[in-house]
């Protein structure tokens, strides 16, 4: 009998649905405050949801100011050949600049391509002073690391921002780092003017490019439980949020939507994900006391063996020309204000606490 796939996922109306943390809602203000100084904003979302990574809250905190969007994790949304999602969010933005970065390597497809972009924004408009850039985004759709890369393949010095594989290692907005040098810059003993290009450096501009990194920053609330999981897969939220075996079901969901033969050498194709978590358990030694797998480990191994793309390379978001607008119209007409998202959340919490004291008084 052929396999047949899940054509739908089951409706989850207990996930949480916010991650709006304190310091999101400071970082939020402080950016606000800092526009007046910043030339050029740089807006980081995750090439696998380009959708759903969008945050409407950059919209109005950062409106009015010369935008530029990076699509990072370029790598793990398919093959590089593959160009029709690329054209498509082009289309989607026109005519705002897009880039496109891949996820692994200080020097990564797409950086090199970035930094001539951002020296050709600074040459236009000479300032003593230099140029300051401000990255803004959800949490974890790698931020950090994009200006790590920047500032290694800018002035070939190495990383200054922390990162992690759980969001929240940023969180608070950092003073401006140099990324492309000033025209009276000296590096190592050598006038940075003078160095080779073909070598990926470049020469200095006015009084240099600065980049200033933020904590990422989540919807208040998100109205759609299949977002909020989406989210969650791609690392937006900590792993302790949404029960990982929960979060591995969905994966496994939309595994079978591309190929079930992407876990064939665990499993043969399934529906159930504890037939799945217990036969990558057997297989890699993920077991409990009595041999029994541990299906939590398994399942936060599952995830993470997805997110650095060896579990498949595809996007989670449909793309299609109008499914940025439709995007858009849908979250304006969802999205509750921040007080109803903690009202919300405050009524999740109550009910949470309902059901333990329940299952606690069980025997």
């Amino acid at each position: 009998m052929s396999f047949l796939a899940r054509t739908a996922f089951p409706p989850l109306p207990s996930l949480p649905r916010s991650y709006f943390l304190g310091h999101h809602k400071a970082g939020l203000q402080k950016m606000k405050q800092l526009l007046g100084s910043i030339d050029l904003v740089l807006e980081c979302r995750d090439y696998r949801v380009p959708l759903t990574s969008r945050n409407p809250l950059f919209e109005k905190t950062l409106e009015g100011k010369q935008r530029m969007i990076v699509y990072t994790h370029r790598d793990l949304g398919g093959p590089e050949k593959d160009k029709k999602n690329e054209e498509i969010i082009r289309k989607w933005h026109a005519p705002v600049e897009i880039m496109f970065v891949a996820n692994e390597g200080a020097k990564r497809e797409g950086v090199k391509g970035l930094i001539e972009t951002l020296r050709r924004f600074a040459e236009k408009e000479w300032k003593l002073v230099g140029h300051r850039l401000l990255i803004v985004g959800m949490p974890n759709v790698g931020k950090s690391t994009l200006l790590n890369a920047l500032r290694v393949q800018g002035i070939g010095k190495g990383k200054v921002a922390r990162t992690g594989a759980q969001p929240g290692v940023t969180r608070k907005i950092a003073t401006g780092v140099k990324i492309i040098p000033g025209e009276d810059d000296v590096l190592d003993g050598e006038e940075k003017g003078g160095r080779d290009r073909e070598k990926g450096r470049y020469k200095g501009v006015g009084g240099g490019v600065y980049l200033v990194d933020t904590p990422g920053v989540f919807i208040p609330y998100v109205p759609d439980a299949e977002a909020m999981m989406k989210l969650a897969l791609c690392g937006s939220v900590k792993d302790t949020i949404i029960s990982p075996v929960m979060l591995a079901d969905y994966l496994l969901y939309r595994i079978n939507l591309v190929s079930p033969s992407l876990y064939s050498d665990y499993s043969a194709p399934t529906n159930d994900i504890v037939d799945l978590l217990e036969a990558i358990a057997k297989k890699t030694g993920r077991l409990a006391k009595g041999g029994k797998a541990d299906t939590e480990a398994t399942s936060l191994w599952m995830i993470q063996k997805w997110r650095t793309g060896h579990l498949g390379r595809f996007l989670l978001d449909e793309v299609d020309e109008m499914a940025l607008e439709k995007s858009v119209v849908e979250l304006e007409g969802q999205a509750p204000s921040f007080n109803q998202a903690r009202k919300a959340e405050r009524e999740r919490r109550r009910e949470r606490g309902r059901l333990r004291g329940g299952a606690g008084g069980a025997v």
